[in-house]
């Protein structure tokens, strides 16, 4: 009896102990599930906050631009719906304003994209606080912004001018101060058109406001109209122009004041359209500056130009030639190779060359025109600066650049003999330039009273079409021969068959 008691002692002990075992297993497994639940839950949290980084990035990428953080433009399409059925349904007006940087490609060249990156990113903030809240601001295309503002024509200039107004100041960019201007053109909902035609309109507007110069706000007027294709048209015929053959570079004679003998022929750019015919520079050139072919025109300026003084010099002429230069052009470190590289090949010593800035231009960047003239000069190219009374540049800032000559603005000479601020202008100019050592030509000479005080007043060198009108290279060489007519009464020949140089400082 006792041995069977034990054997259910055993059992029973046995029972229990499974029992403990099942139930510890139990509670395993239950925990191993609690922690597997806990572990998906936070994967698939993790999950879902890593998808909504996604889509939260994805969102970002197809509506702001990366570089700025403005809109971009898709989501200014949307802003722009959005603010004309606002419009359409509760009346009132607004405007869109297109934001083009002057000559800003020039600053990507020179000082490379990071340096551009940063000047764009500044000038995207300081949008951004000329506008407030109240405007809608977005990135379109490399340095082109548009600004969206409920208001009428009085809050969309009020707006243009803050924004001119906050480029003024010089940004800071890898290490140096940068310049930049903009043009502004500007539509208005409903008074300018339907939603689909606002942007070409702002559009044709800030053309408008580049061929008046820059750093100006235009509003569209229906005489703008024809520009939105036409510019478009001049872009496309002008990439094939060069090709084709339709570039011609016009000279017109320098005189000398004392002896009535030429001393250079400045080299001036025509284009020959096959069906517009002659388009003048103050047309092309923006649009090439607007659409990248500003390199290939000065490319080819500065060959043609170096062909026709070899040729000249071939056939016993000896003056100098000289050429302008653009904005684009002082600004890119490899100017003077392509110079030297071109005089080389044509066998023209830089001696007998001239390049002319334009004192609005050598103005932009200081540090860049000072270091771009440095290096002509060094090369030995004989330096101008051109138009020169139109700008800003001071007596301080003239004095540090290696320049040979000053030309005054034409506008200073047509006054020269009814306006006593015109000679007191002039007489200013020459009295500080001789100072500085440098020669002054006077541009624009069309009469022989303006001639006869120029000279009287001590210019050293005089052009306009008293003496010569700009002429092909052909013509001019006739001329030159006495294969043409000579206009009275100067005699070029003689001057035109000696050796020039650079008058003394």
């Amino acid at each position: 009896m006792a041995a069977w008691s034990g054997s259910i002692h055993l059992q029973t002990g046995d029972a229990l102990t499974i029992g403990a075992l099942l139930v510890a297993a139990l509670l395993v497994l239950v925990l191993v599930t609690l922690v597997r639940d806990r572990r998906r839950a936070r994967q698939t949290a993790s999950l879902a906050a890593s998808l909504q980084d996604a889509n939260d990035e994805l969102h970002k990428l197809a509506y702001r631009d990366a570089l700025t953080d403005l809109a971009n433009r898709v989501q200014f399409d949307t802003l722009l719906d959005r603010a004309v059925r606002r419009c359409d349904d509760h009346g009132g007006a607004l405007a869109v304003l297109l934001v083009d940087l002057d000559a800003f490609k020039p600053v990507n060249d020179t000082f490379g994209h990071a340096c551009g990156d940063e000047v764009l990113r500044e000038v995207a903030r300081r949008l951004g606080a000329a506008g407030g809240a109240a405007v809608g601001a977005a990135r379109v295309g490399g340095d082109e912004f548009l600004l969206l503002v409920d208001g009428d024509r009085d809050a969309a200039a009020a707006l243009a001018q803050r924004v001119l107004g906050a480029l003024v100041a010089p940004i800071a960019a890898a290490g140096r101060e940068v310049h930049v201007s903009c043009s502004i053109g500007i539509a208005l909902y409903p008074v300018h058109g339907s939603r689909p035609t606002l942007l070409a309109r702002a559009d044709a507007a800030m053309f408008a406001a580049k061929r008046s110069g820059g750093a100006t706000y235009a509003i569209f007027e229906p005489s703008m109209e024809p520009d939105i294709r036409g510019h478009l048209d001049l872009a496309r015929d002008l990439r094939r122009a060069i090709d084709a053959g339709q570039l011609e570079l016009l000279y017109q004679p320098k005189i000398d004041a004392r002896s009535g003998q030429v001393t250079a022929a400045e080299a001036l750019l025509r284009w020959h359209h096959p069906q517009r015919g002659l388009v003048s520079p103050t047309v092309f050139v923006p649009i090439a500056e607007r659409h990248g072919l500003i390199a290939a025109l000065g490319h080819w300026v500065i060959e043609d130009a170096c062909r026709q003084a070899r040729a000249w010099r071939d056939a016993g002429l000896r003056m100098r030639v000289a050429i302008n230069l653009s904005a684009y052009q002082l600004r890119r470190e490899d100017l003077v190779d392509k110079l030297l590289d071109a005089l080389s090949r044509h066998g023209v010593r830089p001696a007998q060359f001239t390049c002319e800035i334009t004192e609005s231009v050598a103005m932009e960047d200081t540090l860049v025109t000072k270091r771009a003239f440095e290096r002509l000069g060094a090369a030995g190219m004989h330096v101008s600066i051109d138009d020169f009374g139109t700008g800003y540049s001071s007596l301080a800032y003239l004095r540090q650049l290696p320049v040979q000559e000053l030309k005054i603005d034409r506008s200073f000479v047509t006054d020269l003999a009814t306006s006593e601020d015109a000679r007191a202008i002039v007489e200013a100019v020459l009295r500080m330039a001789h100072a500085l050592g440098l020669k002054v030509v006077a541009e624009g000479v069309e009469t022989p009273q303006q001639r006869d005080l120029l000279v009287a007043l001590g210019c050293d060198e005089l052009q306009g079409y008293l003496f010569a009108k700009p002429m092909p290279a052909r013509a001019l060489t006739l001329w030159a021969t006495d294969d043409g007519p000579l206009p009275a009464p100067i005699d070029f020949r003689a001057s035109l068959y000696a050796e020039t140089a650079p008058a003394p400082l």
